[in-house]
């Protein structure tokens, strides 16, 4: 069969609420898809009823040709194999399924953090596409999926050069929404990096959605303060930052000094008046880590706030919110800290910069 001119043989690994919500789409598409669930409840659920889709649309149990498996086959031949997993679990998922990949095929990499370079180093770069999401999803109930906010994709290649496999990719996922490409994979990665740092961390460690968050002066402050210093961080990396889809710029987002230690200026206000508009569209998100957390399982902090201090310590920069809430959370999957406006309230106050 001549690959490039059938239909992508798409692969989904990992059932949870990025997973669910882009199998879901893709057979509303009339695409045929196959699914790696791990678990055995998930994979019966989906065999049996069909993964149930809650978006704008409303609630529908959506039908079609879904083939699932609890665990990758021993044999297949995929186009795309598209990680869906948690970051904590890519890593595996690529040298479970790297047997899979078709000749010409890739790994479409999906998980926050900046995974593309792990596994690249297991299937190599040339093998690898970044897909960057830029909506939310969750799994209230088994086989239950909910996108809890929209938006679109960017794909890009760690070598940033043409790829014909970007254009295929990108028609099987504008089944879920609109998909951009970029040139500078790492510069969006990074930039990615720092919202998922102050919107998944802060959320979680404060125990709620982000609109309701986001209505504090403080915690928007603190959301000011890491993406100021994963803006740092980045350029100390030689990194360009560069914008993800509809989001704000970070470099813009990022405090200067004068912002750091003073009381208000018009450029504070924009700023808060920005991040007031992002709690507003992603009200209803709920961080998927405060979910693994609940659910006892490792919550991928290290591949988000842990990203920004590890690269810090590299280059001797100082990124004291970033580890304030890296200890937060690893502190609260030990059930030695609760979460709540409170706590994010005294790790405000332990980290603010002293104003004139």
């Amino acid at each position: 069969m001549d690959s490039t001119r059938s239909a992508p043989r798409i692969l989904v690994v990992g059932c949870g609420g990025i997973g669910g919500v882009l199998l879901s789409r893709l057979l509303e598409s009339g695409r045929k898809v196959s699914a790696v669930a791990r678990r055995e409840e998930i994979a019966q659920v989906l065999r049996t009823r069909g993964p149930v889709l809650r978006d704008t649309k409303g609630e529908r149990t959506v039908r079609g040709g879904l083939e699932v498996f609890v665990q990758p086959p021993k044999e297949g031949a995929y186009d795309f194999l598209l990680l869906a997993t948690p970051p904590t679990g890519v890593e595996e998922a690529a040298r479970d399924t790297a047997h899979l990949l078709a000749p010409g095929g890739a790994m479409a990499v999906l998980p926050n953090g900046l995974c593309e370079e792990r596994v690249a180093a297991i299937v190599g770069e040339e093998r690898v596409i970044g897909t960057i999401v830029a909506w939310g999803a969750s799994s209230p109930e088994t086989g239950v999926y909910e996108q809890t906010a929209v938006g679109g994709m960017v794909l890009g290649t760690l070598r940033g050069e043409p790829d014909a496999r970007l254009e295929r990719l990108a028609e099987v996922l504008r089944a879920v929404g609109p998909v951009d490409f970029t040139p500078n994979l790492r510069g969006a990665r990074w930039s990615k990096l720092g919202i998922n740092c102050a919107i998944s961390t802060l959320g979680t460690v404060g125990g709620s959605r982000l609109g309701p968050l986001l209505r504090h002066r403080f915690i928007r402050e603190l959301a000011l303060e890491i993406f100021t210093e994963v803006v740092q961080v980045a350029r100390a990396e030689g990194v360009k930052l560069e914008k993800v889809a509809s989001s704000l710029g970070l470099d813009w987002l990022a405090l200067s000094d004068a912002e750091r230690h003073a009381w208000g200026s018009p450029s504070l206000v924009l700023k808060h008046t920005a991040l007031l508009a992002v709690g507003l569209r992603y009200r209803r998100m709920r961080s998927s880590m405060l979910a693994a957390i609940e659910r006892g399982r490792e919550p991928p902090v290290d591949f988000l706030n842990g990203e920004v201090v590890r690269h810090a310590r590299a280059h001797g920069l100082a990124v004291p919110v970033n580890e304030r809430l890296l200890e937060a959370v690893h502190a609260m999957a030990r059930r030695q800290l609760t979460p709540g406006v409170e706590t994010l309230r005294r790790i405000h106050e332990r980290t603010r910069p002293k104003r004139s």
